[in-house]
């Protein structure tokens, strides 16, 4: 607990509270420092291994010889099968933070690929359910805000949830569990706390997610990506109403869309 001082009404009061952590790791892999990844302090095994998975290092969980973190350290230590290029572009991301990305304009080259792959279809309710189940499920942000959370799912049931100072590790924490637990997540459904950026779009198309739904807005290179690469963007997702971005084919609804 740390002391902060809290102003109300002409007030300004002493308490305790509760402070969010931001936890820097030094990864490693194959000898060569790739990145310093900054982040929330839990389960960082599957925080690596998204992020590898998502930069296109690994594809399996059997591409991981060695796959260790330290925390006393502040240090990951990765070896995998394949090579780690020697000259690597990092594209730094929008949001908390500045992430860091060194696979975006190939995943933006790639969409078109990847147009109506893993197409599902969902209801309007469905996808409420989640993005409420996603908030009760948020205890970190309850307990002193600052904290992004994403969930994964199928319409029916949460299969996978993670939460981090970074939103686009909440991404990353997700792919990385799905892979170390072998968990498909080809046409299933993303809710998530913070805004859908292009990135996280590229993400979901290298994950095969069909939906992304956020209770804020896409970008407009997020909603353009969405619409090449056949992925359903949806914003503001309160109170049984939301905005639909991309490919509203993909809702199950009874009446016809208004003009």
């Amino acid at each position: 607990m740390t002391t902060i001082y809290r102003y109300d009404r002409e007030r300004l009061e002493a308490v305790k509270a509760d402070m969010v952590r931001e936890f820097p790791l030094v990864l490693t892999v194959n000898g060569k420092e790739l990145a310093t990844l900054i982040a929330s302090p839990h389960e960082l095994r599957f925080l690596v291994a998204g992020f590898l998975r998502m930069q296109g290092f690994v594809e399996s969980a059997d591409d991981f010889l060695v796959l260790s973190v330290c925390n006393d350290l502040s240090a990951a230590n990765v070896r995998i099968r394949g090579e780690v290029p020697e000259r690597l572009t990092p594209t730094l991301t929008s949001g908390c933070g500045a992430g860091v990305t060194f696979n975006l304009p190939q995943a933006c080259r790639a969409t078109g690929e990847a147009r109506n792959r893993g197409m599902g279809t969902f209801a309007p309710e469905e996808i409420s359910a989640l993005m409420n189940e996603l908030a009760r499920r948020a205890e970190l942000y309850k307990r002193h805000g600052g904290i992004h959370s994403a969930a994964a799912g199928d319409g029916k049931s949460l299969f996978l949830f993670a939460e981090d100072i970074g939103r686009h590790n909440t991404l990353d924490r997700i792919a990385g569990e799905a892979l170390l637990k072998n968990i498909d997540l080809t046409g299933k459904m993303l809710v998530t706390s913070g805004r859908i950026s292009i990135e996280l779009v590229a993400k979901a198309l290298r994950l095969g997610l069909s939906l992304i739904a956020s209770r804020t807005s896409p970008t407009d290179l997020a909603v353009k990506m969405g619409n090449e690469a056949g992925i359903t963007l949806i914003g503001y997702v309160r109170g049984g109403r939301f905005n639909v971005y991309s490919h509203p084919e993909r809702l199950r609804i009874d009446a016809p869309c208004g003009t």
